[in-house]
This record gives C-alpha cells, structure tokens and sequence, in this order.
C-alpha cells in the first residue's frame, strides 16, 4: 500500500515510528503477546497483565513501553529489543532489509527526526484535496 502512494520501505519504517506516542486496545496486540516468537518474554508478561488471553479486548496498552507520551526514538529501542506491540512493527526488524534502518534510529534521535519529517511532507502530498475538494473533518473517523 505504501508503495502504490509512491512511498519506500523506509518511508514506511519511519512513518512507523510516530507508534512511540499513543495507546492500543488488547485485542489489536493480543495475538503478538501469546503467540508470537520474536518478543521479549518480560515484555510479553508485562503486556499479559493488561491483557488476559481471552477478555478485556477494550483494555489499553503504551504502544511505546519506554515513553508513552513522548515523541522520541524509542520505538525502534523497542523493536530492537524485541518489544515492539504489534506484530507489523516487529517485523521492521526482524532479521530483514530494514533492520539496519531501525539499528539506526534506535541510535540516533536526530537521524529520525530528519527522516520523519521528510516522509511526512511525502505523505502529506499523497491526494491532497484542496478547497470544495475537501473537507476538514470535526471528527476524523467520519465525513462531516
């Protein structure tokens, strides 16, 4: 999908990196914590506390372990470290040609900032609709 909006792999590994800020619902993680191989077993435990294996699908969990609130690079010392929440996220590095990328924003915080940046104003161009075009959505899950 990203490809076909004229973005890379890289732009799609740091585009990712905006999930060290924000929440998510057990049942969007609770497939990766019971089942999944490439995860860190005390984080695995950790996210089992607020998410039993069966129930509890509303309950939240920080995307980002580390900093939940903070836009930061710790994202990718998640997925270093094999605590990325989401299966998808994991996979940036996860033995493929990303990995080097994500080795690289989990070491330098600048290196991302830059980058993020970049591929945002690239995503930002992807069908933009501009005036009777568009619409500025009082909710963004629904047309006004």
């Amino acid at each position: 999908m990203f490809a076909a909006k004229g973005l890379s792999p890289q732009d799609m590994a740091v585009l990712s990196g905006a999930h060290t800020i924000g929440q998510s619902r057990c049942f969007l993680f609770r497939d990766r914590i019971y089942n999944d191989i490439n995860i860190n077993a005390s984080f695995s435990a950790l996210r089992q506390q607020t998410c039993p294996l069966s129930g509890g699908d509303s309950n939240l969990a920080p995307i980002d372990v580390q900093s939940p609130i903070t836009f930061d690079n710790s994202f990718y010392v998640n997925l270093v470290n094999k605590q990325g929440l989401f299966h998808s996220d994991q996979e940036l590095f996860n033995g493929g040609s990303l990995d080097s990328l994500v080795a690289q924003y989990s070491k330098d915080q600048a290196a991302f900032f830059s980058a993020f940046a970049k591929s945002m104003v690239r995503l930002g161009a992807i069908n933009t609709l501009t005036g009777k075009n568009g619409e500025i959505r009082l909710n963004c899950r629904t047309i006004n």
